[in-house]
This record gives C-alpha cells, sequence and structure tokens, in this order.
C-alpha cells in the first residue's frame, strides 16, 4: 500500500511519518502531484497558520488537486480545517470538501484549546473499536461548526465538530498520531478503509 503524507511546509510530519512506522507502514513525503494522484492512501496534515498554509498550497497547484482526490484522504487539525469552507484565521477561503465554516473560540476559555479531550457520537468506519468518550489530543484555536458531515463531536465551551467525513475525504481535528494507541487505531482504521460512494 502507497501512504503519501502531503508535505506542503506546513508543519510537524515526522510525527505522523514515524506514527506509520510504529504500524509497519512507510509514509512517503511529497507535493508532486503525480506520486499524490499515485497513493492509496493520502494523509492532509497541517500545523501553523491558515493564510501562510494556504498560500504555500496555491503555490504548488495543490489546492485544485487535493478536492479531485478519488482515493481516502485524511485531513489532521489545520488540514481538516483548510477542507472547509473557510476558517476566521486570517479570513481564508478553505478547499470546499467540507460544507461548513471554521471559527475561533471565544476568550472566556483558553486558547489555544491544548491537551487531552473525548470525543464522541462517533459515526463511521473510521471510529471502528473506538469507544464513545476516548481521549484524543488537541492543540487549536480553531474549531469546525457542525454540518451533516460532522462524525465526531468535543465539548469546550461549545460541542464542536473534532471530526468529518465527506466521501472518501475524511478529517479530524486531534492528532491521532499523538493520541496513544487509540490514535494508532484510527490510522489503522483509516488504512482499511474502503472508498464510500
Amino acid at each position: 500500500m502507497k501512504i503519501v503524507i502531503i508535505d506542503y511546509g506546513a508543519g510537524n510530519i515526522k510525527s505522523i511519518q514515524f506514527a506509520f512506522k510504529r504500524l509497519g507502514m512507510d509514509a512517503v513525503l511529497s507535493n508532486n502531484p503525480e506520486e499524490i494522484l499515485a497513493a492509496d492512501k493520502i494523509i492532509f496534515p497541517g500545523v501553523g497558520e491558515a493564510s501562510t498554509a494556504m498560500v504555500m498550497l496555491k503555490e504548488t497547484g495543490l489546492d485544485t488537486l487535493i478536492p479531485k482526490l478519488k482515493q481516502p484522504v485524511l485531513g489532521i487539525c489545520l488540514g481538516m480545517q483548510l477542507l472547509c469552507e473557510f476558517t476566521e484565521e486570517g479570513n481564508t477561503k478553505g478547499l470546499g470538501v467540507f460544507k461548513t465554516k471554521v471559527k475561533r473560540f471565544d476568550n472566556d476559555v483558553k486558547v489555544p484549546h491544548m491537551g487531552w479531550n473525548v470525543i464522541k457520537d462517533l459515526k463511521s468506519g473510521l471510529f471502528k473499536d473506538i469507544k464513545e468518550n476516548e481521549y484524543m489530543y488537541l492543540v487549536h484555536s480553531y474549531y469546525a461548526e457542525h454540518c451533516a458531515e460532522t462524525i465526531a463531536t468535543t465539548d469546550y465551551s461549545i460541542n464542536y465538530a473534532s471530526a468529518l467525513q465527506h466521501k472518501n475525504f475524511y478529517g479530524v481535528q486531534f492528532h491521532p498520531e499523538k493520541s496513544s494507541l487509540a490514535g494508532e487505531q484510527i490510522l489503522k482504521n483509516f488504512l482499511k478503509l474502503e472508498v464510500e460512494s
């Protein structure tokens, strides 16, 4: 199986690569469209600031390539947010895969939301063998609003969408690569996913 982690300069992709290595899989870092199109599974990571990340995607043409991908794609953290229609971070237009907007947490809570929190209301094969209220590791100041594509929720001053799915696209706000055995299980599940029509 060929796993490609999209490398567009938006942070912390080595930890994802190591997470797959722990599962006995080699994941390739690439921003080459041909290599991405040839992959069986694609990880779209992201750490950092949305508008800067979107500029980097546009410079490589990945902003038009990613929404057209047909194989299973997993957006992680900022990667998930960039797959949404719009984010308040830098007033940035997203890739429009998920029909929702990304907003900043209110100042009545500590921002960024950082550390362990639970995911619940789990739907989708991505969460096979994951129990309700399982703890995941999160670091984020912005959250995706609920929509028809919500497949997990988390509470932090409000209840928000901590995972989304649209056809072959999956997005998680938490970091499975930093979420111990449960996070590892989610990556294993992602590798087993077939494309849903």
